[in-house]
């Protein structure tokens, strides 16, 4: 996304923030204003049948706008931050070119700054992917997180101990590389100048609250069911996928490892803990515009933080 003249191109907007802090909402109040159509940066919303659990607006809540990005992969398949910023920003091309506005949306940080800022992905190597991936699966992620926090610190603390498949990723960079995992992370720099974040704040106690109502709501609205369904469908052999928020927890539920109970409290508490961690990198970066999620005037202020670029 080279230099350009911002008067002859729409701007990217993105809605950043937290899980369940009402990022959806704002995103298509944004879309209608602005005459966009919504890009999802949510890493699960791009499966198949994973609707449910990852709060994936079904078309009759769209409002009538466009939405790119979703629905794309079967849960057996892998999907990698280099991929999406591939598909991402030739979707963004693509409504920019129809003189669209693309809202991005979705609580996947490491996603959304892929696809805004600079970052370029280093090789691989699948020698030592297959050596990581082995002692993954023998010793768990919690064992290679902690061998991460000791040659990549910075890189540990901005991936979760659980999410097996970022450590591996992140210890077979600093191998192959020499270099800390965490110096190939996107910079804060925008790839376009066109661009602009307006980030949904939210206090803790109300987030937390707001987590548990959407997991209930998840769960009465028939997310067992959708794991047994996903299930039959690979959903356990799915790198990605299988290691989804709620659906794990689910999973271990109809294996007989947890009560139902256990899975829903489990299920908030790692959302709330992923929440979280969205929070802490989503405040270090000073070029977001934030707005109250409760503020009854929050697209105007959110406006205000777009207009610039118009």
């Amino acid at each position: 996304m080279p230099d350009r003249d911002l008067a002859r191109v729409p701007p990217v907007v993105a809605v950043v923030g937290p899980t369940a802090a009402g990022k959806s909402d704002l995103s298509l109040d944004l879309a209608l204003e602005l005459g966009g159509e919504v890009v999802n940066t949510d890493a699960m919303q791009v499966y198949r049948g994973m609707d449910v659990g990852t709060a994936k607006l079904p078309v009759s809540e769209r409002r009538g706008v466009p939405h790119h990005l979703l629905d794309l992969l079967s849960v057996r398949e892998p999907a990698s931050v280099a991929e999406f910023q591939r598909w991402a920003r030739a979707a963004i091309a693509e409504v920019r070119g129809r003189g669209r506005v693309p809202v991005l949306v979705g609580g996947s940080a490491l996603y959304t700054r892929a696809v805004l800022d600079r970052f370029d992905f280093p090789g691989t190597d699948d020698a030592v992917r297959a050596r990581l991936e082995a002692e993954l699966a023998d010793a768990g992620a919690p064992a290679l997180h902690r061998r991460l926090a000791e040659v990549d610190p910075e890189a540990a603390a901005q991936v979760l101990p659980d999410n097996g498949r970022r450590v591996v990723r992140a210890l077979e960079v600093v191998e192959i590389t020499g270099r800390p995992f965490s110096a190939s992370l996107p910079r804060l720099e925008y790839a376009d100048p066109a661009a602009v974040q307006v980030g949904v704040a939210i206090d803790r106690p109300d987030l937390d609250a707001r987590i548990e109502r959407r997991v209930e709501a998840m769960l009465a609205g028939g997310l067992v069911e959708e794991v047994e369904r996903l299930l039959a469908d690979g959903l356990a052999e799915g790198r990605t996928a299988g290691a989804a928020i709620g659906y794990r927890e689910v999973a271990a539920y109809l294996r007989g490892e947890l009560t139902l109970d256990e899975a829903r409290e489990r299920t908030v508490a790692a959302t709330r803990r992923f929440a979280r961690r969205q929070e802490s990198w989503w405040r270090k970066d000073p070029r977001i515009h934030w707005v109250r999620w409760d503020d009854p005037d929050r697209l105007t202020r959110a406006l205000e933080a777009v207009r610039p670029l118009l």
